[in-house]
């Protein structure tokens, strides 16, 4: 679905253009062409081939999405990749964002995504002096506002280890709190699968050899390049606490576990003592004294019961019962 199609002249908005006339301006020096679709068909991207040009390999992967974010040039032409991550209910959605980057044209691809790009288009355009750098410019806006929308996503991933960190020590929540961390690590792995490849993106823009579309505009790459380590390194921190709490969790299950065995082991003592005496006293010989006592049944249930009690009692103090 096409979003917007408009020409631009040294920064300024000419108009807004239906796609068979894409070509004509591109014609008109110093004038550039800015093209957003959403869930392109195969159809609307060979349209776009036709009009700008586009190589067959770019608009092949395109087509087929599924892309790991990366930067590719063709001539001076660059197809770049990127993912859009959403945080869901039950976990982090990924989409994509295919950009085509010309000398004098900008065709952007949003596929499986529902984040918005017209804040982009409207804030370069009431910052002429800086669209009028050219499709450069455009291509850093839009992965400025990628990028931007990292941060509250990290934020969010942390707020819900915080969360799952005020229970970690609770008293049988620790299988509960290792599946709820395994999600999470899951969220915060695709989201560095997003970050640390578009970081390899960024690096190539700024300093030494560039990209011609990307020349005048090196600096602005820099500082989305500084963006993405700040966000990789508070993912790697994440990812570690994450670790070391699902250790924690694994070290009180044990904790647990062992607790259980000494109950079951302290009353196993206790039964052992209680049918040790019985066993004895079970056997019937013809010359037991205890059996012809007047109160032997009551003198042994007295000695079982004070031996148990003892034994219950030295248990409960070092803390098996």
């Amino acid at each position: 679905m096409l979003i917007n199609c408009a020409a631009y002249h040294e920064g300024v908005k000419l108009a807004d253009l239906p796609v068979a006339d894409i070509s004509d301006y591109m014609e008109r020096p110093e004038c550039f062409v800015w093209v957003e679709l959403r869930d392109a068909t195969d159809a609307e991207i060979d349209e776009m081939q036709e009009e700008f040009g586009l190589h067959d390999l770019a608009v092949e992967d395109a087509k087929h999405g599924h892309q790991r974010p990366k930067i590719e040039e063709y001539g001076d032409e660059l197809f770049v990749v990127i993912h859009l991550p959403e945080l869901e209910e039950v976990g982090l959605s990924v989409g994509e964002f295919s950009i085509f980057v010309g000398r004098n044209f900008v065709l952007s691809v949003r596929n499986r995504s529902e984040q918005s790009f017209q804040s982009v288009r409207e804030r370069c355009e009431r910052e002429p002096e800086l669209l009028g750098l050219g499709s450069g410019f455009v291509l850093y806006a839009l992965m400025d506002a990628v990028v931007d929308r990292y941060f509250p996503l990290v934020d969010e991933l942390e707020s819900q280890f915080e969360a799952i960190e005020d229970h970690l020590f609770e008293k049988d929540s620790a299988l509960a709190n290792i599946e709820h961390l395994y999600q999470l690590k899951r969220k915060v792995v695709l989201l560095k699968h997003a970050v640390a490849p578009l970081m390899e993106v960024a690096g190539k823009l700024h300093g030494g050899r560039v990209p011609p579309p990307c020349v005048n505009t090196q600096e602005y790459f820099r500082d989305v390049y500084d963006h993405l380590m700040r966000i990789n390194t508070s993912l790697d921190i994440v990812r570690d606490t994450i670790s070391t709490a699902i250790l924690v969790c694994q070290s009180t299950v044990s904790i647990e576990q062992n607790d259980v065995n000494k109950k079951l082991a302290a009353w196993a003592g206790i039964f052992a003592v209680a049918t040790a005496f019985v066993g004895i006293w079970g056997m019937n010989f013809q010359h037991m004294p205890e059996l012809a006592w007047d109160y032997g049944y009551l003198y042994a249930l007295l000695i079982i019961s004070a031996t148990c009690g003892f034994l219950y009692y030295r248990f409960k103090r070092s803390g098996w019962l």
